[in-house]
């Protein structure tokens, strides 16, 4: 950047006739304040705070499972009224073995409660259900990181905002007053007689589209520093205004290592190499459906005729299940085509957001290139554009210009500077894209 028009920018974009209002936040500031209160952020973080809970569900397969059951039944059904005796160890043997009972026998009612408990010995769905979630788990943490990166962005673009639109107030309210000037110098010049009535009318009209110039500047300047407060999470309606103009340092690195930074870095990268590893996840617990399970099992239960929970008789039971499908129908198969189909599929965006990245990283360094060059261009144009009033107004003096010459140079001046602000702002926008690009723009702001 040339250092010359330093001073200007300066007064542009740092010094502005109208007083700040609101905080006053640098942008390292108001990044961290972000990080720690922006509302997007908070979702993010309970999101991944879901995940991990995830993992527990999971791991908690591992245990035994323990159930209470209590319940009555009342029946007459031959069969539910001969066990029920026998659970409650009721059974006479000169009464109940009679045939008319056994076909036959009166309504009767039992109060059970039972305590069973499910140990899983070999199930090899819930260790890949584990790892599973685990890389929910950490999937969620890097979208907290890749949201991290947006929302430091996003401050970053809105304080640049912020500090656009106070220069551009600041060219709003300098055009007023030059415009008000105008029209002061053009009713004394009507009034001497030595100017025309469709002078003073022209500087009429420029001071009024200059008043409304000035409003606008002075709304837009309101909303950004309203839209700067609430990508930081601050409270509602309350306009923070900044501090000095933010300054990254120069990218050192060549085109092939911030594309490489980004690889390393870029937390979207991660999320869709965390994908395919899941997609290959899937696969494993779809050929573990293939594989047998083995539970142990036991129960203690208690039966009584009369009473919940009462005790005529207790027992229990302990074993071993071994289940294997054998056929299902063909279900299994098609998971674990459909699962081998995703990992595929993971794979192929996997590619395609390596190739993505590595474009982005080239256009952000190419914008920036770009943006050199533009204010260059614009600085050039504000050298032309002051020197350009500086020979009208003189011309003015000595009477060889006409003060329509004077305005439009005025014109041409402000328009410059307005534009000068534009390109420097897109300038430091530009290098925070590159940082931004290569997903290191938090650490770059914070260091």
């Amino acid at each position: 950047m040339n250092h010359r028009f330093l001073p200007l920018i300066a007064l542009l974009m740092a010094s502005c006739a109208a007083p700040a209002f609101g905080e006053v936040v640098t942008l390292p500031e108001a990044v961290k304040r972000a990080l720690q209160s922006n509302h997007l952020l908070k979702a993010a973080s309970l999101e991944r705070g879901a995940a991990e809970q995830d993992v527990a569900v999971s791991r908690s397969r591992y245990l035994p499972r323990v159930a209470l059951e209590s319940g009555a039944v009342l029946s007459n059904t031959p069969s539910a009224v001969f066990m029920m005796k026998l659970d409650e160890g009721r059974i006479n043997p000169g009464k109940d073995f009679a045939a008319d009972t056994l076909n036959n026998p009166s309504p009767r009612g039992d109060f059970k409660t039972a305590l069973t408990l499910e140990q899983p010995l070999i199930d090899f769905g819930i260790s890949t259900g584990v790892a599973l979630a685990g890389k929910g788990s950490e999937a969620a943490a890097l979208s907290e990181e890749a949201r991290r990166e947006e929302i430091a962005f996003r401050v970053y673009l809105a304080y640049l905002g912020v500090r656009k639109a106070q220069a551009y107030r600041e060219v709003a309210d300098q055009a007023l007053l030059n415009a008000r000037e105008h029209d002061r110098l053009a009713a004394v010049r009507e009034k001497d007689g030595i100017g025309l009535k469709s002078d003073r009318l022209r500087t009429a009209t420029l001071v009024a589209e200059a008043e409304q110039r000035a409003i606008s500047a002075k709304n837009d300047l309101l909303l950004a520093r309203l839209r700067l407060n609430l990508v930081v999470g601050g409270a509602q309606g309350e306009p923070l205004d900044v501090g000095e103009l933010p300054s990254l340092a120069e990218p050192a690195q060549e085109l092939e290592q911030l594309i490489a930074l980004a690889r390393l870095n870029r937390p979207d990268l991660k999320l869709a190499e965390n994908s395919e590893q899941r997609g290959e996840l899937a696969v494993r617990q779809a050929r573990n459906a293939y594989l047998p399970t083995l539970y142990a099992r036991g129960s203690y239960q208690i039966n009584d005729r009369d009473l919940p929970l009462g005790t005529d008789k207790d027992s229990w039971t302990v074993g071993v299940n071994l289940r294997w499908d054998l056929f299902d129908g063909g279900r299994r198969s098609h998971e674990k085509e459909k699962a081998e189909l995703i990992r595929k599929s993971a794979a192929e965006l996997l590619e395609n957001e390596r190739r993505e990245v590595a474009l982005q990283v080239t256009e952000s360094v190419l914008h920036r290139q770009e943006a050199r060059l533009k204010l260059a261009s614009a600085q050039s144009a504000v050298r032309d554009a002051e020197e350009s009033r500086r020979l009208v107004t003189l011309r003015f003096g000595n009477g060889l210009s006409s003060l329509v010459e004077v305005m439009d140079a005025e014109s041409a001046l402000t328009q410059a500077r307005a534009n000068l602000v534009e390109v420097d702002n897109g300038f430091h926008a530009a290098t925070g894209e590159i940082y931004f690009r290569a997903g290191v723009f938090v650490k770059e702001v914070l260091q």
